[in-house]
């Protein structure tokens, strides 16, 4: 092994120091700290001593509005293998701040715990528990965003496709939550990003607005289109559910709208360049027939259970590094202070 090799392994070894208490947005971390956090993740993937008892002593409360497999399991699986202890609420049938407001909420957890894992209707819920508490809120899904997603699909391009600087990836279906953060992602780390949607459901001004200052510098950059001819020559196609969860009620609205943009094996013919095969990716569940044929989320080239099981090793990375520690280092001595905003 070179020292140069010995030297990157250290690096990625490390646990970040993060500008951010808080993880509501990808907008919350640097493009250094996101490329930070996703080498942390690659590396204890292959090496899981590197985190391991890292968060000891520590608790996580899972505040859950919404259904979930990959997102829950991912999480308390891997809050575990770090040590720590994961406590689950069901709030499906009764919405956080319903039975008692959203400040005295934040402000009872933070006296028992040391993070909060939040996954939500509106991202409102989220704001507050992070302005009212003391402790850690991670976004684990909400109406804007869904930025532990983006951080493990950017891990999961990455292991693929090597270095991201230029890679090229195309969105199609709706321009939706899982949408903003890839959007706002690829523009840290100079990925090249097409987004494809029906008319009426591009992805919101303010997101597209605010990846600008990151894609300057990074180089990415972001084309938003209708045309499905647009997804031509990419690294990799990205699709998610037409109707997500909590849009029943506009289902209507959606019906035939989105038929153009299935995710076909002849589109991924388009979508593939020089030779090489693009990759298919999804966020789960997805609805075969629907957004994209059998074939293709079935097929060689899919890497969406890479993704899935990606979200656990790119939440532990984040939680190793958002969570300060009670011991104050990990067994490796690799802890850092971690600043709060």
């Amino acid at each position: 092994m070179t020292q140069a090799t010995v030297a990157h392994k250290s690096q990625a070894s490390q646990i970040p120091a993060l500008s951010t208490k808080h993880l509501l947005s990808i907008g919350n971390l640097s493009a250094t700290e996101l490329q930070q956090i996703i080498l942390l993740a690659r590396a204890n993937k292959e090496d899981p001593s590197i985190l391991a008892g890292s968060l000891a002593g520590t608790s996580t409360i899972m505040l859950f509005e919404k259904a979930s497999l990959r997102t829950r399991v991912s999480f308390e699986v891997g809050i575990t293998k770090l040590g720590g202890h994961a406590m689950y609420f069901d709030h499906s049938k009764e919405p956080i701040g319903k039975r008692e407001p959203v400040k005295d909420y934040a402000l009872n957890l933070e006296r028992w715990v040391d993070c909060v894992i939040a996954r939500v209707n509106n991202h409102e819920t989220l704001a507050g528990l992070a302005h009212y508490g003391s402790v850690p809120v991670v976004n684990a899904l909400c109406d804007v965003e869904h930025p532990c997603q983006a951080i493990a699909d950017l891990m999961t391009l990455e292991e693929h496709l090597g270095d991201l600087h230029g890679a090229k990836l195309a969105y199609i279906g709706d321009g939706n939550n899982v949408c903003h953060s890839l959007i706002l992602a690829c523009a840290k780390l100079g990925v090249h990003m097409t987004v494809i949607t029906p008319v009426g459901f591009e992805p919101q001004f303010e997101i597209v607005r605010a990846s600008q200052p990151d894609a300057l510098v990074s180089g990415a950059t972001l084309k938003i289109t209708n045309d499905v001819r647009a997804i031509e020559s990419h690294d990799a196609v990205y699709t998610d559910k037409w109707v997500s969860m909590g849009q029943d009620h506009q289902q209507a609205l959606r019906d035939g709208a989105f038929d153009e943009y299935q995710v076909s094996s002849e589109l991924m013919q388009l979508a593939s360049k020089g030779g090489r095969n693009a990759l298919f990716m999804h966020c789960l569940p997805a609805v075969r027939g629907e957004e994209v044929t059998a074939d293709v989320i079935d097929g060689r080239h899919s890497i969406v259970y890479d993704q899935a099981e990606n979200r656990m090793h790119a939440q532990m990375a984040l939680l190793a590094a958002l969570i300060p520690s009670k011991a104050g280092t990990t067994p490796a001595g690799h802890r850092s202070h971690v600043s709060a905003t």
